[in-house]
């Protein structure tokens, strides 16, 4: 099931020193979705996550515990990275470490290409530079320190005082890429999303471009520059080289023309990177820019960015071990406009899942399959004649399923979650005005009760396979409900640009028992972990 088109879409490489919190797993889950869409849609799909496990941060986090830099990635990624994909139930294809050797020796074949074109030079240089960040600040981000850090200049982001660094360093040719980077901008308006982020990318770059330092020879933890090993290549740009070295940059040309060019989904403060210097490198080494970058909002907590040292981060497991992860994927993907900051809070997450999971989505499950149970011994009936009210539904789910894939293709899961919700309010609607429970007590609307219950349960086929790709779990269990593995195969394998097709689902199919998909938590109004359980 391939339409031979090639989707490749990345998430950021996130920095192992942090553990996880609900924003890494927004934007993990975000990804995993569209993965999951596309791939369920025939193309040619692949998911790449990782971790970015060079720099000074992890040089002196390893020596504060005592460890090599090596032996401290190694245990971060594993006790806290891998375990998150497990937990939100992503199915990536890949998971990249800048540590790997895949990744080392194909970053020092793009940089020696780079310097044998002529794009690097050697000069010096001087900035200030915040260690928190990995990043020597623009003025912009130089704020003047109060309290214990008065008469010194500290970082906007981290609030901590920065250090002045002199040194020797090599340059890329960034300035040179002023004008082709704006002509990108021009001729591919969709390069950079949403527009808000574009315009904020075109009014930088149109100020001009200052050449980047792309080395450090103050310390060694990062990958050497192969024509001057007393050098390590700036943790940043090392980075960003791993969408390009995952898929066999440098060692594999056939997997990278099967898989580049990528879709990068990104958190607004990294687009820089990805949408100015990512690009301009891949230029001066003749290599064709990315499909897009797409920066989402920031997850806010009582109005603020997320941070460790605010102590407002929240661990993904917070949520999902009271909620499950199919809530968590729901409630991120659905709640939040994607592009847009947006708040998080316990009580909204709780009021959705009740309204729109246990008594929306999962009680339209429950009840449908329970009738057919009842009324027709199991068995899915045959469809009658079509009234006007059937037909709407028809038509619903036909113009959600085709209104969703839209939204994909555009990178806004809200919406496309917005038009397949649309199916679920018309259906319990639907059950609601035609009663199956009294066209049961009467043999004259045995033909009636045969459509409701068809209708209801060919409605639910569609939800579960346009539902799938962000909410697996309840939409398999769903699956097996309705009987769909025995008579059309797996749920993973229904054509997903299909799904909006009526009369998929076969008369004379056993329907199964169905335990609630989305279990009632016991508290409403108290919704902190420890305070309700599933």
């Amino acid at each position: 099931m391939t339409s031979g088109r090639s989707f490749y879409i990345t998430t950021p490489i996130y920095y192992p020193s942090d553990v996880p919190h609900i924003g890494h797993g927004y934007t993990t889950v975000a990804v995993d979705a569209l993965a999951r869409w596309h791939r369920q849609a025939g193309d040619d799909t692949w998911m790449l996550t990782g971790t970015d496990e060079h720099g000074q941060k992890m040089l002196r986090a390893a020596a504060a515990n005592g460890v090599t830099p090596q032996e401290w990635v190694d245990r971060l990624v594993g006790e806290s990275w891998f375990p998150l994909l497990k937990t939100l139930d992503v199915a990536n294809d890949d998971f990249i470490r800048t540590t790997q050797e895949r990744h080392e020796g194909s970053v020092q074949k793009f940089f020696q290409a780079l310097y044998d074109r002529g794009y690097i030079y050697a000069g010096e240089y001087e900035a200030l530079y915040c260690v928190g960040c990995e990043e020597f600040k623009p003025e912009s981000e130089i704020v003047d320190g109060t309290g214990p850090f008065e008469g010194l200049k500290v970082c906007a982001i981290h609030s901590k005082p920065l250090e002045l660094l002199q040194e020797k360093n090599y340059f890329f040719k960034l300035s040179e890429f002023t004008e082709p980077l704006l002509a990108l901008y021009a001729e591919n308006p969709d390069f950079i999303r949403p527009e808000s982020a574009r315009n904020e990318v075109i009014s930088f770059v149109k100020q001009g471009l200052k050449d980047l330092s792309i080395s450090r020879s103050t310390f060694d933890w990062g990958i050497p520059l192969p024509w001057d090993e007393s050098h390590v290549i700036y943790v940043w740009v090392d980075a960003l080289l791993n969408y390009a070295t995952a898929v066999g940059y440098g060692s594999d040309p056939e997997t990278f023309a099967r898989r580049w060019p990528a879709y990068h989904v990104v958190g607004k403060d990294i687009l820089r990177f990805h949408a100015v210097i990512w690009p301009a490198l891949l230029m001066a080494a003749g290599i064709e820019v990315p499909r897009g970058v797409v920066a989402h909002g920031w997850l806010l907590v009582g109005g603020e960015k997320m941070s460790k040292s605010k102590l407002t981060g929240i661990a993904p497991t917070e949520i999902t071990d009271v909620f499950g992860s199919d809530a968590y994927r729901f409630y991120f993907l659905s709640a939040i406009a994607f592009g847009q900051d947006g708040s998080f809070s316990w009580e909204d997450l709780s009021a959705r899942y009740q309204a729109e999971l246990a008594n929306g989505f999962g009680n339209l499950a429950s009840r449908t399959t329970a009738m057919i149970a009842r009324y027709r011994e199991g068995i899915i009936p045959p469809a009658g004649e079509e009234t006007d009210g059937d037909r709407v539904i028809r038509e619903t789910v036909a113009s959600a399923a085709e209104r969703a894939d839209a939204a994909i293709e555009r990178f806004r899961p809200d919406e496309a979650i917005a038009a397949i919700w649309t199916i679920v309010d018309a259906l319990n609607l639907y059950i609601t005005e035609n009663e199956p429970w009294v066209l049961a007590k009467d043999d004259a609307s045995r033909g009636r009760l045969d459509t409701v219950l068809y209708t209801a349960a060919e409605g639910l086929r569609a939800l579960a396979v346009l539902l799938s790709p962000v909410m697996p779990i309840a939409t398999e269990k769903l699956w097996v409900g309705l009987g769909g593995d025995a008579s059309l195969g797996r749920l993973q394998d229904q054509p997903l640009r299909d799904a909006g097709r009526w009369g998929q689902l076969l008369p004379g199919t056993s329907v199964n028992a169905l335990a609630p998909l989305f279990p009632r938590v016991e508290q409403a109004g108290d919704e902190r972990p420890g305070a309700a359980k599933a």
